[in-house]
């Protein structure tokens, strides 16, 4: 099997040369495309969030060995949830060349959270297949970068954070309104907009309530802490 200019294009940016191009071919083939003679990249999104996983836990580990689990679990869970998957999936134009069906292609697809984050997850699983552990490990830890040292900021809740912010002002918590919601029933997408009783606000979308409440907080955190430095 021969890869698109694309594709190619694709591996340079990820860092990696398949040696069996189909791999990559199905890492990038969305649920919505696939058939038969076409698998999807679901299995490989189950896999490749077990190998992202032993490699942020080994490089925590190797960062802080003084570490106590406490302090390494939510270090670990910002390295690894969607969000972080779907910032590296941008950085790379992973979303350029996912293969997508119809819907996914009218709604969006190529630029929603947990789509992107999906499919990160399958090309990590897909360059682990292809060249082993050591290679797969090579690959994240580039991708993921200054992320791993600065994951002490990250790893703040940002919910607990901002309503932390808003109390030390003397302020109510911030509340959170889901604003619109799109999509198919099986893949909807949640707009929701989080609200201080000072009147600052912000918006953010997701596959899910929780995850759009999350990124909401921490935009306006982030520029709240940015105006008041």
């Amino acid at each position: 099997m021969r890869l698109s200019a694309e594709l190619k294009a694709f591996e340079g940016r990820l860092g990696h040369a398949f040696r069996k191009p189909e791999l990559l071919m199905r890492a990038v083939t969305h649920a919505s495309i696939g058939s038969a003679t076409r698998p999807d990249n679901q299995r490989l999104e189950f896999l490749g969030d077990r190998v992202l996983g032993l490699v942020m836990a080994e490089a925590l580990l190797s960062a802080d060995t003084d570490a106590r689990e406490g302090q390494l679990a939510p270090r670990f869970n910002a390295l690894v949830r969607k969000e972080a998957c779907a910032s590296v999936a941008r950085e790379i134009g992973l979303g350029d060349v996912l293969k997508l069906g119809r819907s996914e292609m009218l709604t969006g697809g190529r630029r929603k959270e947990a789509l992107l984050g999906d499919a990160m997850e399958a090309v990590i699983a897909a360059v682990y297949l292809d060249t082993g552990f050591d290679g797969a490990k090579l690959v994240v830890l580039r991708l993921w970068g200054d992320r791993i040292a600065g994951v002490e900021t990250d790893a703040r809740d940002p919910k607990t954070a901002l309503q932390e912010w808003a109390q030390a002002r003397g302020m109510p918590p911030p509340s959170y309104i889901e604003a619109a919601r799109s999509g198919p029933d099986h893949q909807p997408m949640f707009t929701v907009a989080v609200h201080l009783e000072s009147g600052e606000t912000a918006e953010a979308q997701a596959g899910s309530k929780r995850i759009a409440e999350q990124q909401a907080a921490r935009a306006l955190l982030t520029r709240l802490e940015n105006e008041h430095d």
